[in-house]
């Protein structure tokens, strides 16, 4: 890439004095320094690629977006880093096609994944024998496609809530018609003389009584999950509310053959939460827990905490989580079984974040799934460091 400026400078170089020759050039140099200045401090990425694509300048900002190095990549083709980009064409447009911005996004997923918008505008001096160049301009626009994605997931609840009203107005009532109907059948087949046809009639009526419990179930399920109640909040030790959840839950782990281990130091410092909303929370993830053992298996539940947080681990060793699914567990109605509702940990996610906590999922096919809450404590604790004296001390009776 030539410089007119610089041609110039070479032809009058024979006509000036070394003062001057060294004042050009410290001239140019300062004007050099500053520019690379300003390139290295703005937040956007500027690259610059001659006729060939290969790369002959590159800011900081650039670099930390696509994950290279402008010092070992200097002079060597760049348009890999733009896949998508026919080049030779780019390059073969004139000037009045040059002048229309070539403006594209793209996502990347190295170093880090990203969203991108660049656009590349023409570099070609006035003399028409210049070679021509390109420079494109990186923006990172994560946080706005993160933003846009918020928004959506914002408007999907609200019409979610929307529709929950009349989803509970619609289906509720009917279901407790038929619930009331069906206690009124039961009674006069109770009244029926032939005992066969009594038993099989009572067994039909038991069925459909309990396929209405299930549709209540998945509207009450609903109901929490797009309009959850606000927490009250109240100083509770965690372990009892999980006793309790376990003693509700007692007969139908029994059933299934499932082992319970409960590991805890003693004793816990306390929360401020809701009992009612956590042992919901328990509830259902130890249902998901023994669904995804059939056969009977081992939850293990750990109980720690730190200077700030209580720590609740749900280990069970069933079939664990397929990667392709993990990803989508907190996702309204997302569920592999056939009779789940899909809304069982989108509802535990909306508790804990509810009481200021975290939640993390980890699992393997084949092994079993780790579910852990963090609860903020009631009362932050505070580590006070050692005086000189009791580390001596304490260093006196290891000894």
């Amino acid at each position: 890439m030539k410089s007119g400026f610089l041609d110039k400078l070479i032809d009058r170089l024979d006509k000036l004095d070394p003062q001057s020759l060294q004042t050009q050039f410290l001239h140019l140099a300062r004007e050099r320094g500053l520019l690379d200045t300003i390139f290295q401090s703005i937040q956007e990425g500027v690259i610059v690629l001659d006729k060939a694509g290969r790369l002959n300048y590159a800011n900081r900002a650039a670099e930390l977006m696509l994950g290279f190095n402008a010092a070992g990549q200097r002079g060597r083709p760049f348009t890999p880093f733009f896949p998508d980009l026919d080049w030779d064409l780019v390059m073969e447009l004139d000037g009045n096609e040059w002048s229309r911005m070539i403006s594209r996004e793209m996502e990347i997923t190295h170093p880090v994944h990203r969203f991108i918008s660049f656009y590349m505008v023409p570099l070609q001096h006035g003399d028409n024998d210049s070679e021509p160049a390109a420079m494109i301009m990186l923006r990172d626009i994560t946080h706005e496609r993160e933003q846009e994605a918020n928004l959506l997931e914002s408007e999907r609840f609200n019409a979610m809530k929307t529709l929950a009203a009349g989803v509970a107005h619609e289906i509720g009532n009917p279901l407790n018609a038929l619930n009331i109907h069906l206690q009124l059948l039961a009674r006069e087949i109770s009244a029926l003389p032939e005992a066969g046809t009594r038993d099989s009639l009572h067994e039909l009526v038991e069925v459909s009584r309990n396929e209405i419990s299930r549709l209540d179930l998945i509207i009450t399920q609903f109901l929490r999950a797009v309009r959850p109640a606000r927490p009250e909040l109240r100083p509770l030790q965690i372990e009892k509310a999980i006793t309790e959840t376990l003693q509700v839950m007692r007969q139908e782990l029994e059933d299934k053959n499932i082992r319970i281990e409960i590991a805890r130091p003693h004793p816990l410092p306390r929360i401020r939460a809701d009992r009612d909303q956590l042992k919901q929370a328990f509830f259902n993830i130890i249902r998901n827990a023994y669904q995804a053992m059939p056969g009977g298996g081992h939850l293990k539940i750990t109980l720690t905490h730190s200077d700030t947080m209580v720590s609740i681990a749900l280990e069970d060793n069933g079939k664990g989580i397929e990667p392709e699914h993990l990803a989508s567990i907190f996702e309204p109605y997302h569920t592999t079984r056939p009779d789940g509702t899909g809304l069982g940990m989108m509802i535990v996610q909306r508790i804990i974040q509810d009481h200021g906590g975290q939640l993390e999922v980890s699992s393997k096919p084949g092994e079993g799934t780790c579910i852990t809450l963090r609860l903020p404590l009631a009362e932050k604790r505070i580590r006070l460091l050692e005086s000189p004296s009791e580390i001596d001390k304490r260093s006196n009776q290891n000894e």
